[in-house]
């Protein structure tokens, strides 16, 4: 028999976003029905961050045993035993999955239903043996590996971040099919780890990033083994025994590349299948939900947070929708989504942080009244001590000094990046780091020191050093 449920609140989905939304909706004391059809944690948890770092992480320790010498110590070369590696992994997501299991949101008071869900009308959600019809609904259904559509490929074993971190032994030769985030991270700590990577891009790797740090990420991976081959079309993929064959055409003349495994990095698209958004008078596009800047979706009732939107997919975007769905929908707050303040990181090494507004988009709205800061490691005296030395913190200013973007590459670039994330998010002006006081040797340093670059020309000019001697003759 169909049980009729009527909670405040519905959430599809119990990935990051999801998961946020039903713990702050009960934390206020409303109703608040869960369905996930999958895993509980959805991509993150279970493919995506947590299983890559991980993964990153075994590749950093491999490579700093490899490097030591630089420092006067010597290892031998490091022994890869797989089978740990894929255990490793395993383990930090067990450690992190109560935190996102169906038990510990059942104690919160979250009815869990455990099922797929579609709507039936404009205001009811069908899911296992209940029709819900909740005061609000929101769509948290995130996102996958987007398959292109290579001749091929269908007859042909591949890997996902859905698949690879169930790999139990080291690929012997991996091609990875995509430039963007995923497909180098997973690269460099595959070569770190002792396969051959080959990395297959139709364009240029990392082409969303600032052009200028993007390339000193790409000479690092290039560096330490992993052969790029961008501009680069493929044209069909097979296997042969136990081989992988991928078929590509480059400045005009094909090649083929053998390989033992390959990847599939290729972007993501919006988890819609199923979910029978026309019956709900929902828009959406291949793409993903349309959303206003609420969040609300065409039928006003629906609101639709994360990856599904098609905007920025990262677990902290999910978790800030998170917040503002909840804001509108409870308090009827006008908070608006701006993705100016957003941040993100690739965790390559050196890895990628950017927040705001690049060179070329400050350009674009801005014209000539923008300056660009910049401030080298090399330059950083406990990024000598550490021979982290590859990196640049770079920042975009607007008029009157107003932060509008900073983007930085190098070591611990998604920790150095926060303090301008504070920054923008507040409307600061770089005026605020010059009282800033940065423990020395830290590489912290970086940021007042590219900061104080904007009052580099004030001692040389004849009004100040005026007034200095002005004011000398007044004893």
């Amino acid at each position: 028999m169909t049980k009729i449920l009527t909670p405040d609140l519905c959430v599809i989905g119990a990935g990051s976003g999801g998961l946020s939304m039903a713990a702050i909706a009960r934390a206020f004391g409303q109703t608040v029905v869960l369905i996930e059809k999958a895993k509980m944690g959805g991509d993150c948890l279970n493919y995506g961050c947590v299983p890559s770092k991980a993964m990153i992480a075994a590749g950093k320790a491999a490579h700093n045993g490899k490097t030591a010498s630089f420092f006067g110590v010597e290892f031998t070369k490091p022994k890869i035993d797989y089978q740990k590696v894929h255990d490793h992994i395993h383990d930090v997501i067990a450690q992190i999955e109560p935190n996102d299991s169906v038990e510990r949101f059942e104690a919160l008071g979250v009815h869990v239903i455990e099922a797929a869900a579609c709507f039936e009308d404009e205001q009811t959600v069908l899911a296992g043996d209940y029709k819900i019809r909740a005061y609000r609904t929101i769509i948290c259904t995130g996102s996958s590996a987007y398959i292109p559509p290579i001749k091929g490929l269908q007859n042909t074993p591949y890997l996902t971040n859905e698949t690879i971190f169930d790999l139990k032994e080291q690929p012997d030769h991996l091609i990875v099919l995509g430039g963007g985030p995923i497909g180098l991270e997973l690269a460099q700590a595959q070569v770190r780890l002792g396969a051959k990577v080959t990395v297959v891009e139709r364009g240029k790797p990392l082409a969303k990033e600032d052009a200028e740090l993007s390339e000193i990420v790409i000479d690092a991976l290039t560096q330490e083994g992993v052969e790029f081959l961008d501009q680069a079309e493929v044209q069909q993929v097979r296997k042969e025994q136990k081989s992988i064959i991928v078929t590509l055409e480059k400045e005009g003349e094909e090649q083929e590349l053998v390989a033992s495994h390959l990847l599939i990095a290729t972007g993501r698209k919006a988890n819609l299948d199923g979910l029978s958004l026309d019956k709900a008078d929902i828009e959406y596009s291949q793409t993903g939900i349309k959303v206003d800047a609420k969040l609300r979706t065409s039928n006003r009732k629906v609101y639709a947070i994360g990856d599904v939107t098609g905007g920025f997919q990262f677990t902290h975007v999910a978790n800030y929708h998170a917040g503002i769905a909840f804001g509108g929908i409870f308090f009827k707050s006008p908070g608006k989504v701006n993705n100016d303040i957003i941040p993100w990181v690739t965790y390559t090494d050196p890895e990628l942080a950017h927040v705001g507004l690049t060179e070329s988009q400050a350009k674009k709205r801005y014209g000539a009244a923008i300056r660009v800061l910049k401030w080298h490691y090399e330059e950083n005296d406990r990024a000598r001590a550490d021979r982290k030395i590859q990196g640049v913190v770079k920042i975009v200013l607007g008029r009157k000094g107003k932060i509008l973007g900073a983007s930085i590459v190098g070591a611990n670039a998604g920790e150095l990046i926060q303090m301008w994330v504070l920054a923008i998010s507040n409307g600061l002006k770089i005026a605020a780091f010059r009282k800033m006081i940065s423990p020395y040797p830290t590489l912290s340093e970086v940021n007042k020191r590219a900061a104080l670059t904007a009052y580099a020309e004030v001692p040389k000019k004849p009004f100040v050093r005026g007034v200095i001697s002005f004011l000398k003759k007044l004893g």
